[in-house]
Formats: structure tokens, sequence, C-alpha cells
């Protein structure tokens, strides 16, 4: 398996040689100048971090970037990793330092979902960012169903209902729809499930033994890499799907398939990935730990800051082949303010992803009683 890194080589003993020279600089009114403090005595000052290549892994790249990580004494590798479970297991068999990771990732390990072990989620990276996106061919069957506005365009959000006739014809034929998500724990799959069964379409069940999820199933999801769901759906192995940015824009970009509904729309401040590590990483390597976890605190506030006014450098930073990869037009869409939903119908849209406590609260994922 190839995976793609970033990195960079430290700048710490300029930052302390020089500290006495800059310290009346560093008074500012910048938040994220506010935010640099000394660098403190790190158990380890070169780490591998893990992503999945989506917006939201924003924090990471930005803290790169800017220098954030630097500034606390640390030499970052950035990896991309092939999917959830990968990106996960690299991080429980110490190969990864640490990963962006699903909200429920953290609590699935320690409880025993897949591979057993004690995660733990120092910071919340996110809120939001995730859309529900079907083919072009369900689309057209979905509109004749959909409340339309006084412009002529779709209201939304859009109701799962309107899939009804869909899933009929299809069984009719002894079809099954098909819909991917992108992890069993992910907030994807309870969101996508949530909005089904809201519709009155049944998303299936799970049970001790069969953990398809697809037990009584109207719609049969199954998990799909982020990256690989617009292919996916383009291919026919699948007729939608709940994923996060840059996805469900590329889908609109590629001319394949219509995103229906936000994240936003469903569950409104969502917890939706986190910074995760081992409760023993986090142990043997406490300093280092919090320094990461600061740098990666000024990339979100610098993300957020002023309404977003670095938004558009950001994306930028995402569209280089080594983080998100996708084209600017592509990410800036969910990412500057507006949202493309049918090609053309591009409505403006308060920013579908949040970074930091300056927006809405971010939550603390707890993995154990009171932490």
């Amino acid at each position: 398996m190839s995976q793609e890194s970033s990195f960079r080589p430290t700048r710490r003993s300029f930052l302390l040689s020089s500290a006495a020279l800059t310290a009346g600089a560093v008074v500012s009114t910048s938040v994220v100048t506010r935010a640099v403090a000394a660098p403190l005595a790190l158990e380890k000052d070169v780490v591998k971090l893990g992503f999945i290549k989506l917006t939201d892994m924003a924090p990471l790249a930005v803290a790169q970037e800017k220098g954030f990580f630097e500034d606390e004494g640390l030499q970052v590798q950035l990896e991309a990793q092939a999917n959830w479970k990968v990106n996960l297991d690299r991080v429980i068999t110490g190969e990864l330092d640490g990963a962006h990771m699903l909200a429920g990732q953290p609590i699935g390990a320690t409880i025993g979902f897949g591979t057993r072990a004690e995660v733990i989620a120092p910071l919340s990276m996110d809120l939001n960012g995730n859309a529900i996106t079907v083919s072009n061919a369900v689309w057209e069957k979905m509109k004749a169903g959909v409340e339309k506005g006084a412009d002529g365009r779709p209201k939304h959000p859009i109701s799962a209902a309107s899939l009804r006739p869909v899933i009929d014809d299809l069984r009719g034929r002894g079809k099954t729809f098909d819909m991917g998500m992108v992890f069993p724990v992910s907030t994807h799959n309870y969101e996508l499930r949530y909005w089904l069964a809201a519709g009155g379409i049944h998303p299936g069940f799970y049970s001790p033994d069969n953990t398809s999820g697809q037990i009584l199933a109207e719609a049969l999801l199954s998990v799909t890499p982020p990256p690989q769901m617009p292919a996916t759906m383009e291919a026919g192995t699948i007729m939608g799907y709940c994923v996060g940015e840059p996805w469900n824009q590329a889908a609109v970009f590629k001319g394949i398939g219509v995103p229906v509904i936000t994240d936003d729309e469903i569950w409104k401040n969502n917890p939706e990935k986190v910074f995760g590590v081992t409760r023993k990483w986090a142990e043997e390597n406490p300093n280092t730990l919090l320094a990461i976890v600061k740098a990666m605190i000024r990339a979100c506030m610098w993300l957020d800051e002023a309404g977003g006014k670095n938004r558009a450098e950001a994306v930028k930073i995402l569209a280089k082949p080594e983080y998100v990869g996708a084209d600017e037009k592509v990410i800036a869409n969910s990412m500057t303010g507006t949202f493309e939903y049918e090609k053309g119908d591009k409505r403006r849209f308060r920013t579908s992803t949040y970074f930091s406590s300056t927006s809405p609260p971010i939550p603390i994922i707890p993995t154990r009683s009171g932490t």
C-alpha cells in the first residue's frame, strides 16, 4: 500500500535563539498569534500522523504549512491512509503516532468494535461537513416528488420519502438500492440511516449475530473509502452515498451526481472528526501530545478566524496532492460560504465545516467516564 506524506524540518533552534529579539513582536490583535507559547520539553520531537483525504483534515495541513507544528518544536510527517480501518489500526500498532479519526472510532475501539484498544480523542477537529449525494439517474426519478420554491428550484432539505418510487421500481425488477457510507461507527452511517428512516425508508438493523446492518433493509448500506465514493457511484456499484467533502462536490463537478441534503440539515453541529491517539501513547508522551494539540488548535482558530477570511488560502493548501489533492474549485464549493446542489444550483450557505470554538462550540468526545 502506498501512502503520500508531507514533511517539514524543524525551525525550533531558530525560534529559541531569536525569542528574546522577537518577544515584543508576539503581542498582536490576532487570535492565532496570541496562541503561541514557549515550546515544551518533548518526549518525541519527530512524529508521524495519519489522515484521510477529506477537507476536514485541514487542521493538520494548516498546522504543517503555517509552521504551527514547528513553533512547538515538532517535526511532523503527515501521511495519507487508504481507509479509516487502516488509519486506526496503524495508530493502534504504533506505526502512526496519532491520526485524524472519525468521532466514533475512539469509542468503538475502546469498547471492542473491530480492533480493541484504548484510544482517546484529546481534540475534536471539526463540526459537520458531510452530505448525502445520489446519482443523476436516481435524482431524475426523485425530482417528481421534490417540492419546488418560488424560483423553481428544489426546496431543501429534501426528504428521503422522494426515494420511495425509486426503491419500489428497483424491487419490482428484482434489484436492490445500494448506498455507500464510510465506516460502521461513522456519523455518516448514523446520518444516512436517520435520513432514510425519517423518510419512511427502512435502513436496516444490526444484531449481535449479523453486523452487516442490512436486516430488513430497503436500502443496503455498505462501506466505501471516502475518495472512492464518486468513482464507485459512477461505476454503478452504489447509487448514492454519505461522505465528507470534497467528495459530494466532486460528484457535481464531474456531472455524475446531486447532493440532496447536508448533515448540517440533519444533525446541526455534529462532532465529525477528532484527533486520536492510544491512551498508552498519550501517557508516555504527554508533552508531545500537548504540543500537537496546541498547534492544531491554532490551526482550527486560523481556519475560522474573522468569519473565514483565511478559507481561500486553506483551499489552496488542501488542493495540494499530498493533502486532499482535489481541484481547488471543488474544495472551495463547501469551504467558502457556498454549496452546489444540482449542477449550476449554487447557493449561499453557512460554511459546511467549522473547526474552532470561535464558531459553534466544539464538544469533547468522551473515552472514559468524565474524560
